[in-house]
């Protein structure tokens, strides 16, 4: 049942991260100012107590604001990067190393381990995922590949070139939203697994939400709120960022249910699933954006991603068999 559960929140997420590139790009220029819009929302999760109040611990109650604080973090980072380029670049660099990290740190922290069966589907997710988001897969040579990581980083110690800071700045905050994502689902993991799912849910959504208002002290972070409310005048755009945010909330809430009932690395791994339903997406837009297609799968790249949306086939099979 969980496995059904997380397909299909990366299937409402494959049209909400567009949804977010979009207003990211046009409407929202700040990652910060997105990321409290999208937490301030967050109080209205205390609508779902009336499935069944649960008051917890004083450590149980830190535990959950935890969560959702690193949650909030996680968001301002994946908004950043996703704002510095575009979403083909960024979600094959978050998308394979959320599991990777995932499966580490629910070892490390939750003696979570998979079976031989369970370990190789969970490696053919991470490489089919990769097939289908990259634009272009090149093979490049040990000494090309060490040439261009010192050209982005530099020596420990040396200057780095000005063209290369946007690159490195693009992969930093990348890693860094990879790594907050995994830690998140491994914490709230640990959370279902010792207070109730609603209950647990909620308090962590709390602590989004107070991360959103200490946002408000920082007084350069809060000058950008207030002068992106100033300009914010048409109300179709609130439109349709609430339905945005309303479908991320179903996404979101599922997710969660399905880590609370399974494997972190396994659920996080699911993630090359939205790939597979972004493909379907563009080949059904093949008639009416005969150009668009050409560009996004033209030159043996369709081919490419069709191996990797078989390797996810392979992969789910594996899991249900």
């Amino acid at each position: 049942m969980w496995l059904i559960v997380a397909i299909t929140s990366y299937f409402i997420n494959a049209g909400v991260y567009v949804a977010d590139k979009f207003l990211l790009s046009q409407k929202i220029h700040s990652s910060i100012t997105y990321a409290f819009y999208v937490g301030i929302w967050s109080i209205f999760n205390l609508f779902l107590f009336v499935f069944g109040f649960w008051l917890p611990s004083l450590r149980e109650l830190l535990i959950d604001l935890l969560a959702g604080l690193l949650f909030l973090a996680t968001l301002i980072f994946w908004y950043k990067a996703l704002h510095q380029s575009e979403a083909t670049r960024v979600v094959p660099i978050v998308g394979a190393l959320v599991p990777i990290f995932s499966f580490f740190l629910s070892y490390v922290f939750l003696g979570e381990t998979l079976s031989e069966r369970q370990f190789l589907a969970f490696f053919i997710l991470i490489n089919g995922g990769i097939l289908i988001a990259v634009k272009h897969t090149r093979f490049y040579m040990i000494r090309e590949v060490a040439g261009r990581f010192k050209n982005v980083f530099g020596d420990m110690l040396g200057f780095i070139h000005a063209q290369y800071r946007p690159t490195q700045r693009l992969i930093i905050n990348s890693v860094v939203s990879a790594l907050f994502f995994a830690a998140y689902y491994v914490l709230i993991k640990y959370v279902y697994m010792h207070q109730p799912f609603v209950g647990g849910f909620v308090w962590s959504r709390m602590g989004t939400f107070l991360g959103t208002l200490l946002i408000l002290f920082v007084p350069d972070w809060r000058k950008r709120i207030v002068e992106h409310q100033k300009g914010a005048k048409t109300p179709k755009n609130l439109a349709f960022f609430l339905g945005v945010r309303i479908l991320a909330a179903m996404a979101f809430i599922m997710l969660n249910w399905a880590i609370s009932m399974g494997n972190v690395a396994l659920v996080s791994s699911l993630q090359g699933t939205q790939y597979v339903f972004l493909i379907v997406i563009v080949l059904l837009l093949l008639i009416k954006y005969p150009k668009f297609i050409e560009e996004e799968v033209g030159g043996g790249i369709l081919l490419q991603k069709i191996i990797g949306a078989t390797l996810i086939s392979t992969a789910l099979y594996m899991l249900v068999t």
